[in-house]
């Protein structure tokens, strides 16, 4: 427990000290929320993958990989696909961003659709959908502690160990906002994905040679996945992909990222580091499930697959450095998450009806953050049965997003009443379906209720775009707003 605990705490104090170097900027709320849209592309790509990739990445989709083969290869999918649409949404998104300042996702939809409460709606759905995941992160540290001391902590207590590890953690994201997430972010981020893939990859090759395993000596089932006639239904890994895909997007923590480049270009230059550095780090983290499905210490005990082979084959040291992995995964994620909601309770429900100047917005900002912070510990103490299940639902929900928001980019004629009552109506159908049919709908060929609520909603937003078309003042908005993604590239 020594080595184990020696080295988190070791890694936590470097953190602690890359942000006390971080310069404390309060000048304004363009400052707190984006960090003044001042990073390059290294920055934005691992901040990005930082967000992106939780610490439960070593658990459940490790632990899926072990249980289930291939099938958790649609996270590998997804991911990049996720990494292509931010390289086609850079442009429309930082382009309007630096010219109307704009700080958060509902203000990107309220500009676009000229309307105050498609922002509150919006930031309703984000915070509502992201609270069980924050959750769901804090009681994963639970489970690594378990591990780091050797099962002498209870699970109870390891959950409060990790809560009261990250509600330190947050005093610096309540002070610093963006700018300190992202700094922090680069370590965190070429701990995790850089350090993990190594290590990753160290590991296939440990349970290749010393324990015989070969993609060739693993179950046939593990190389299975649904289609005609499965159980699931043959649309179901279609949907995980698609929602995956577009999801990424909708998450208010990952969508600010595209605020706080420094330009168009950086974007784009960061979608192309981030991909080789998802790939590699996918596969490996996938792959090593695999693998590590031949091992009789991890069967029925899948989940805890990254801490049992790495506590197998390098001791307390490997497994120690297991534990600041996963811990440097899910406080990027954290961080992301509650600086995100902090922007958004200010800017998106507050400010949107009181005027405030900045240094109001930043106090409420940051009495948001604590707010957050505090409640979302306080349950992660508490057993709470169905949150996983309140989790995927939660996602099926925040995907209704994405009709709005990618429709809204690249198509002039979507209007705010289509963009709110398609998203409220697309979110309703999602939570319902999903509490009804969990995990697919048979009668649908295994659509999920998210991708089925998809097409309530795009239905409902393309049938107001021609029932009710903008008027003339409307239209001239839009091609004001499209003339300046169109317009010679702007600095950066």
């Amino acid at each position: 427990m020594i080595i184990t605990f020696g080295l988190v705490a070791v890694f936590f104090a470097v953190i602690i000290f890359i942000l006390h170097k971080v310069k404390q900027t309060n000048d304004s709320f363009t400052e707190y929320a984006v960090a003044g849209r001042s990073f390059g592309a290294k920055y934005q790509a691992m901040s990005f993958l930082n967000t992106w990739y939780p610490g439960a990445m070593f658990t459940a989709f490790a632990g899926l990989a072990a249980a289930s083969g291939v099938i958790s290869f649609y996270v590998l999918t997804y991911s990049l696909l996720t990494v292509v649409l931010m390289y086609v949404m850079a442009k429309p998104v930082w382009v309007w961003g630096k010219a109307f300042d704009l700080k958060t996702q509902p203000d990107l939809l309220a500009l676009r659709y000229n309307s105050r409460h498609i922002r509150t709606v919006t930031a309703v759905i984000g915070i509502l959908s992201g609270i069980p995941w924050l959750i769901l992160g804090m009681q994963a540290l639970g489970v690594m502690f378990v591990h780091l001391s050797f099962g002498k902590l209870s699970f109870s207590m390891a959950v409060l160990l990790g809560v009261f590890v990250i509600v330190i953690r947050q005093f610096w994201t309540v002070r610093l906002g963006m700018r300190g997430v992202i700094i922090s972010d680069m370590f965190q981020g070429i701990v995790a994905y850089i350090g993990g893939s190594l290590i990753l990859i160290g590991l296939i090759m440990w349970m290749m040679t010393t324990q015989d395993i070969t993609l060739n000596t693993m179950d046939s089932g593990m190389f299975t996945i649904p289609s005609i006639g499965s159980e699931q239904g043959p649309l179901w890994l279609f949907s995980l992909v698609l929602t995956g895909a577009i999801g990424g997007w909708c998450w208010p923590y990952i969508f600010v990222r595209l605020f706080t480049a420094d330009g168009v270009k950086t974007l784009k230059k960061s979608a192309a580091i981030a991909m080789p550095l998802s790939l590699i780090f996918c596969v490996s983290l996938l792959l090593f499930g695999m693998y590590a499905s031949g091992l009789s210490s991890v069967e029925g005990h899948a989940e805890d697959v990254w801490f049992i082979v790495t506590n197998q084959a390098g001791g307390p040291l490997l497994l120690g450095l297991a534990g600041v992995i996963v811990l440097a995964a899910t406080m990027g994620h954290t961080d992301g998450n509650i600086q995100a909601y902090g922007a958004q309770i200010a800017n998106d429900l507050i400010g949107n009806y009181l005027k405030l100047d900045p240094k109001q917005l930043i106090i409420i900002a940051k009495v948001g953050m604590v707010i957050i912070t505090i409640i979302s510990a306080w349950l992660a103490t508490m057993t709470l049965p169905a949150l996983f299940a309140l989790a995927v639902m939660a996602y099926q929900g925040i995907i209704q997003i994405a009709v709005p928001q990618f429709m809204g980019l690249f198509w002039k004629k979507g209007n705010k009443q289509g963009a709110i009552v398609g998203m409220t109506v697309g979110f309703i159908t999602a939570v319902f379906l999903e509490f009804n049919f969990p995990e697919s709908l048979p009668w649908a060929y295994g659509l999920t209720s998210g991708t089925l609520a998809l097409v309530v909603n795009m239905s409902i937003y393309v049938l107001f775009a021609y029932l009710l078309p903008n008027d003339a003042k409307e239209n001239q908005r839009l091609d004001t707003l499209f003339n300046l993604v169109h317009a010679k590239p702007n600095k950066g």
